[in-house]
């Protein structure tokens, strides 16, 4: 026996159905919503009737059929209840729904889930005032610039697949932890192949620095202090801003300026970090398996930006050995990191030389998943436009190509994201200005 034959549901024009004429609930400003909700999710709770196909429970889904211009509608005729039943049912349907109150903090994660998919969630029932309470911060604790105070004192900056490093608050810290660090980028100077074209070098007057606000956040938002973060391509300042978030940092780079300089930067400050000076390739020799507890990287964007004649060098290599070596090295990666814990590679979109995109996003995600890992996060960081603006109109005519001024952030997990979290404990941001 099926569930309709159980409940007896049967289909009943709309017309010779009776609204209750003395139905206490008011229910007009809910028809819209149930209207919906009829036609996201179908009906799923048939109208309740009497004999005489007067409404017991259901006026709202019926006035909701009304405007949708429905011809039949699915009811359960209760005729086993007794004229007092009928009456003490009517009531006791409309309370119960009053009566039911919700988990302030179930509610909000189960309403983010379905925005994070972009779900209409209007379709729930809930409208953006009703959740207001739930997710507003408050007015006087907002930057100027836009971004949520409460937001930005827990997570940094609101923590979205869209960072913006124009914002001032960003640019702030930034400056701050640059001070801090003293970086400008002595041991890259004048290392750009493609400076036309390079978003690197409208960020940064000519010479990449990775950004440290950047490296704070993903350090805080995804690892553990007392940890260990490990980089196999550990060109910049990330050791500095992990050893001052209270993880110990363990880096190689093939550049042995750059690994000296790195290392002395941290240990005059008292960080603790080390620098090896070797390919990663040779990972194994410095680095034992299920000992990091995050990986973090911004590795060569193929040739875009060239750093040594190091024949080991990414950058000095063909596309097709690029790929070949870079695969290796990230998923050699995977060994390393502990189980329940994540990995992150910041990368950028490379042009070949016959303009088209060499893939370095997709392969990117191929390679780590290939290894094992699963691709959690994708987030977006845009970069100011530096001299962008002036060159962008003259490759749009040409070649109809975009400028460009953004990388991407990929955050990887090995493991079980539950209990990564568990792991990690709450998010605690440490932020340069403090």
């Amino acid at each position: 026996m099926t569930l309709d034959q159980a409940m007896k549901v049967q289909q009943k024009l709309i017309s010779e159905i009776i609204p209750y004429a003395r139905n206490p609930r008011k229910n007009q400003e809910a028809i819209a919503k149930v209207a919906g909700s009829l036609k996201e999710f179908g009906w799923r709770q048939p109208i309740v009737i009497d004999s005489e196909n007067v409404v017991i429970a259901g006026h709202t889904r019926l006035m909701a059929a009304h405007s949708l211009g429905m011809e039949k509608v699915p009811v359960v005729v209760a005729d086993d209840l007794t004229p007092n039943q009928v009456k003490a049912y009517r009531l006791a349907d409309n309370r119960v729904g009053q009566e039911a109150g919700w988990d302030d903090d179930l509610l909000r994660l189960e309403i983010r889930d379905l925005e994070d998919e972009n779900y209409d969630i209007s379709l729930t029932g809930f409208d953006l005032d009703e959740l207001g309470d739930l997710f507003d911060e408050p007015e006087e604790e907002k930057y100027a610039d836009g971004q949520s105070g409460s937001m930005a004192a827990t997570y940094g900056v609101p923590p979205f697949s869209v960072l913006d490093t124009r914002q001032g608050h960003w640019g702030n810290l930034r400056d701050k932890w640059r001070e801090k660090i003293g970086d400008k980028g002595e041991s890259r100077e004048n290392t750009l192949s493609k400076s036309d074209s390079n978003v690197m070098s409208d960020m940064n007057n000519g010479v990449s620095l990775f950004d440290p606000v950047l490296a704070e956040l993903m350090v805080s938002w995804f690892g553990v202090e007392g940890g260990k973060t490990f980089d196999p391509f550990a060109g910049g300042i990330l050791g500095f801003v992990t050893g001052s978030l209270g993880m110990e940092f363990h880096g190689i780079e093939l550049r042995k300026e750059q690994a000296e300089i790195n290392q002395s930067r941290c240990t005059a400050a008292g960080l603790p970090c080390t620098y090896h000076n070797d390919t990663s390739e040779n990972m194994d020799k410095y680095v034992e398996d299920d000992s990091m507890d995050l990986v973090f990287t911004c590795p060569p964007y193929a040739d875009l930006e060239v750093y040594s004649d190091d024949p080991r060098d990414l950058s000095n290599m063909s596309t097709q050995d690029f790929f070949k070596v870079y695969k290796k090295i990230l998923q050699k990666t995977f060994a390393k990191l502990k189980n329940n814990r994540f990995a992150i590679v910041v990368m950028g979109e490379v042009r070949g030389k016959n303009g088209a995109y060499i893939g370095t996003i997709p392969k990117t995600i191929q390679i780590m998943e290939d290894a094992g890992y699963k691709f959690y996060n994708e987030i977006v960081l845009i970069n100011s436009a530096g001299t962008l603006p002036l060159r962008a109109g003259k490759y749009m005519q040409a070649t109809r190509k975009v400028g460009k001024m953004h990388q991407n952030v990929l955050v990887f997990l090995k493991g079980d994201a539950k209990a990564a979290v568990a792991d990690l404990g709450p998010i605690d941001m440490n932020l340069a200005e403090d």
